[in-house]
C-alpha cells in the first residue's frame, strides 16, 4: 500500500500537468527506498519498476503501457486499472507477517546496491533510453522542460553547465 507522501507527491505532479510516467515515477521511487531498507526483495532493477507502475496504477495514475510492451505486461497493467476502481481492501496480517518472515530468512545474494543503487540505476534508465526514438526522447525533455517551472530550470541549468564544464576539462 503507497505510503501518503507518495499519494500525495503524484497528486501534486497531477496538479502541475505533468505526464502519468511522471507521476508513477514516485511509486517508483518509494519502491525502491522500501528495498533499500529491506522492506522487500526485488531481484532486479526492473522488477522493482514494475512493482512501483503496479502500485501508481491501482492507485489510479493513469500509466498505460508501452506499445512494445507483451502481452502479459498489458494483461497485468489492465488488471492493476481494474482494481483501482473496486473497492479497497485492508491487506490480510497473517500474509503480510509471512512475507516479512519470508525476507528475513531470504538470501542476501541479491543486495539492495546490485538492484537500486546508483550503478543499477542508471544502466536500466540509458537501457530504457536506448529503445526510444531521438523524437520521443526530445518531445519528452520539451515537455519536462515546460512543466518545470523557472526555479527548477534555472538549477538544471546550472547542473548542465556544470557538467558541461567538467566534461571539456
Amino acid at each position: 500500500m503507497p505510503e501518503k507522501k507518495t499519494r500525495q507527491a503524484a497528486a501534486k505532479d497531477k496538479r502541475e500537468g505533468k505526464s502519468a510516467s511522471t507521476q508513477a515515477g514516485e511509486y517508483v521511487h518509494e519502491e525502491i527506498e522500501h528495498i533499500k531498507h529491506g522492506k522487500h526483495g526485488a531481484k532486479s532493477t526492473k522488477q522493482a519498476i514494475a512493482i512501483g507502475l503496479s502500485k501508481a496504477r491501482r492507485d489510479g495514475v493513469d500509466a498505460k503501457p508501452s506499445k512494445t510492451a507483451s502481452k502479459a505486461v498489458k494483461k497485468k497493467a489492465a488488471q492493476d486499472t481494474a482494481a483501482s476502481k473496486k473497492a479497497k481492501k485492508a491487506p490480510s496480517k497473517t500474509r503480510s507477517a509471512g512475507a516479512k518472515k519470508a525476507l528475513k530468512t531470504a538470501s542476501k545474494k541479491t543486495t539492495a546496491k546490485k538492484v537500486v543503487g546508483k550503478k543499477a540505476l542508471s544502466t536500466q534508465a540509458k537501457k530504457a533510453a536506448s529503445k526510444r526514438t531521438a523524437s520521443s526522447r526530445s518531445t519528452a525533455a520539451k515537455k519536462a522542460a515546460r512543466t518545470k517551472g523557472p526555479a527548477v530550470r534555472k538549477a538544471a541549468a546550472k547542473k548542465a553547465a556544470r557538467t558541461r564544464a567538467k566534461k571539456s576539462a
